[in-house]
């Protein structure tokens, strides 16, 4: 029977109940943009992260562009960020008008290598943001010390949940952008996204932002977007967010399972002692990539490539100038990677029947 990369049905089933009820209050309240839906889930959202507050978004890729508008980002600066992560992440620093600078990552975790930081940072630097891979967060100490005064943004997108040192993304850095994109541990029914801090001034900012820069009805401070959280979203989040701990729990023992089976055939993915990973994605490395995942299509089971084309290398940076061999841990990872299959409702078969797959073709 085929298995698919990620099972919503599955879920929604769970909690069918709880999500109907959520959508027909919003329904019935008329209550679609902002509202008291969202209102609640920011709150809720903050409350679970540690931090004071939480300004929700229409995407993921908005809540960064939020961020760094309300940072100042622009014209001239650069942004510190790293090659083997969504575009996104680029594509708002670039909006912006600022340069992204890329850092190579630490071969063990996929995060962004703090021994290679330094070297990265100028004059124009005006931010730097951490990409938590896959679910776990990266090495921030080491990070914050050598930012001191330049502001760390967390790209959290991946992240939900996750800790390092028994603090979530959000308590380190600045600010932290996460995605509610569907197919998320924490997912909507259509894009949604929040930044979080412990910045009362930024926060403030971002919200004008993200609300045509007004200030008052029909007042309006500066030119600016229409990046709100809609209702439905929220609300939605707002029931998922209440099981998000006992999926997480669900998905770290279904990693484990992966991960015995496994270790000793590819190379698995790696909890560093200061993380508790999420695995929003299990992401495997073995030079039979490509035989793997043809293995796997064949007998009906997703697997896919986060992400086959390292940024610097992809058309929409030429631009910037770089060649093969600029970011090396990236690119070899990027030639190695497969993700697998994981999520709450995977059965301890179903993966015995992709470990079989997989052990099959390497």
């Amino acid at each position: 029977m085929p298995i698919p990369f990620i099972d919503l049905k599955a879920q929604y089933q769970t909690i069918q109940s709880e999500i109907d009820a959520a959508i027909r209050e919003v329904i019935e309240s008329t209550a679609f943009i902002g509202g008291r839906h969202a209102q609640a889930f920011e709150a809720s959202f903050a409350r679970y992260c540690g931090v004071s507050r939480a300004v929700g978004a229409s995407s993921g890729t908005t809540a960064l562009h939020l961020a760094f508008a309300a940072l100042g980002i622009g014209p001239g600066d650069e942004v510190i960020t790293v090659p083997n992560t969504f575009i996104a992440t680029a594509e708002m620093i670039s909006i912006t008008g600022a340069r992204p600078v890329f850092v190579d990552v630490e071969d063990a975790t996929f995060n962004l290598d703090p021994a290679k930081l330094r070297a990265a940072i100028t004059p124009r630097t005006k931010a730097i943001v951490p990409v938590h891979l896959y679910g776990q967060i990266a090495d921030m100490d080491p990070i914050l010390k050598i930012a001191r005064e330049i502001p760390v943004v967390e790209d959290a997108a991946q992240a939900h949940g996750a800790e390092y040192r028994g603090r979530r993304a959000g308590q380190m850095g600045k600010a932290a952008t996460y995605s509610f994109y569907p197919g998320k541990i924490l997912g909507a029914y259509g894009d949604a996204g929040v930044v979080v801090t412990h910045d009362d001034a930024l926060a403030k900012k971002m919200e004008m932002l993200a609300n045509h820069g007004r200030t008052g009805k029909y007042e309006h401070e500066t030119p600016a977007f229409n990046y709100r959280l809609d209702g439905m979203q929220a609300a939605i989040l707002s029931v998922k967010l209440r099981h998000l701990d006992e999926w997480l729990e669900r998905r770290r023992a279904r990693a484990q399972v992966y991960t015995r089976l496994l270790e000793d055939a590819v190379v698995t993915p790696k909890e560093m002692p200061y993380a508790r990973h999420v695995y929003t994605y299990y992401v495997i490395r073995t030079r039979h990539r490509n035989r793997v995942q043809a293995a796997l299509k064949e007998r009906g089971i997703d697997a896919i490539i986060h992400y086959p084309i390292p940024l610097h290398l992809q058309p929409a940076y030429k631009c910037l100038g770089h060649k093969k061999g600029d970011f090396p841990v990236a690119e070899r990872q990027a030639e190695e990677i497969l993700s697998l299959p994981l999520y709450a409702e995977l059965e301890e078969g179903q993966i015995k029947e992709i470990v079989e797959v997989i052990l099959s073709a390497v």
